[in-house]
């Protein structure tokens, strides 16, 4: 039997992980819960396949994991498997939920969400959901049908009786300054404090259409004068993708395997180039960095809809994975990256978003798990 738990103390479970997606919105909804109830027990869970195992303890959160239940794209044996490895995963996040005594559980959707939902529903453990894309996964789409309490990042995402409230975002991006912060980050690069910064990023693993496209255009920019801060992606990062520069312009071409702190990329940068997950559509929006966004071409079509927008807002533009080539970076981003025409796509971000999402999940979620301070908790961030 579990030791009891101090009375006083609410325990709140998140279950996400696999990427940056998820992660993301669970660790800013996580420290703003904290915020609120610096005595509420705070426990996420993860697989050891995602990020969730660096990104959530470098985040001075707590993480328990539980078996990966990954369902297999195609018929075969791992698909036969998966009742079986489903129910084990079930009865891990059982166990782990009875030690915790958790008074609610926060799912952020991914693979590890669905035994942790439900067991949670098993158990009669109030369940609260947020849905990062426009088009939801599976888990949350599960989830939904046995929770009264489903929020989503985006005004039009088909979950029943679900209220937007934007996407929960870190301090660092909501509280951002890209102005005030532009010379330090860009120092902290190694880029030139004068001139035009392009961020390119395919996300936590990489995009080998975007690096293909940059690597190709690479000269071109950096004879325009346009330096490169570029996320190749940790497989992609080579012995020979190093950093190199134009002697004529100083412009500098920056190659790394991940940024840690997007923020200070953000602040360093002036365009970004980059995939259009929910988290990167959303915070770009937030700082007002104007972007062009190359849809992942597999897949529903979730990517494309989560930038529709930030799009028609006039704050970003679509380009088809297939149009990314590296005669379009040159031929365009020279056009795009000239300080007129930032001016008028940050102008137009302006308003796009929320920036409270983090704040109000994690109000909504205390008060789901009976928490007797959340309605001061309402009083004082309302």
């Amino acid at each position: 039997m579990s030791p009891a738990r101090p009375a006083a103390e609410v325990s709140v479970v998140l279950a996400g992980g696999g990427s940056a997606g998820h992660t993301s919105p669970l660790i800013a909804t996580a420290h703003q819960i904290a915020r609120l109830a610096p005595d509420a027990v705070v426990t996420a869970v993860g697989t050891a396949r995602g990020l969730e195992t660096s990104v959530v303890p470098a985040a001075g959160l707590t993480l328990e994991l539980i078996p990966p239940v990954p369902l297999p794209r195609k018929p075969g044996r791992d698909l036969l498997l998966v009742p079986a490895r489903m129910r084990g995963a079930v009865s891990e996040a059982g166990r782990l939920l009875d030690r915790l005594h958790a008074d609610v559980v926060l799912g952020f959707g991914g693979y590890v969400s669905t035994p942790v939902y439900l067991a949670a529903r098993r158990r009669r453990v109030p369940i609260v959901i947020h849905e990062q894309n426009a088009l939801p996964g599976l888990a949350n789409r599960l989830a939904a049908r046995f929770s009264d309490h489903v929020f989503t990042a985006f005004p039009d995402t088909p979950l029943p009786g679900a209220t937007c409230i934007g996407l929960p975002l870190r301090s660092d991006i909501t509280e951002l300054d890209r102005g005030a912060g532009r010379a330090a980050a860009r120092a902290s690069f190694g880029l030139p404090p004068d001139g035009q910064v392009l961020l390119v990023s395919g996300g936590s693993q990489g995009a080998v259409s975007l690096n293909r496209a940059v690597l190709g255009a690479r000269a071109a920019l950096l004879a325009a004068g346009i330096s490169v801060l570029h996320a190749v992606g940790p497989r992609n990062l080579t012995d020979d993708l190093v950093t190199a520069a134009d002697e004529a312009t100083g412009a500098v071409y920056r190659p790394l395997a991940y940024i840690e702190a997007m923020d200070v990329a953000y602040a360093a940068s002036d365009l970004m180039l980059g995939r259009c997950g929910a988290s990167t559509v959303l915070e770009t929006a937030a700082v007002g960095l104007p972007a062009v966004f190359v849809p992942y071409p597999h897949g529903n079509g979730e990517q494309a809809r989560n930038a529709a927008g930030v799009v028609s807002s006039g704050g970003g533009m679509l380009l088809a994975d297939a149009d990314c080539t590296p005669a379009w970076v040159t031929d365009q981003v020279p056009s795009l990256i000239r300080p007129d025409v930032l001016r008028g796509m940050s102008a137009a971000l302006a308003g796009v978003g929320h920036r409270d999402a983090a704040t109000v999940l994690a109000r909504e979620t205390l008060r789901v798990a009976g928490w007797a301070g959340a309605d001061d908790a309402e009083g004082r961030t309302s």
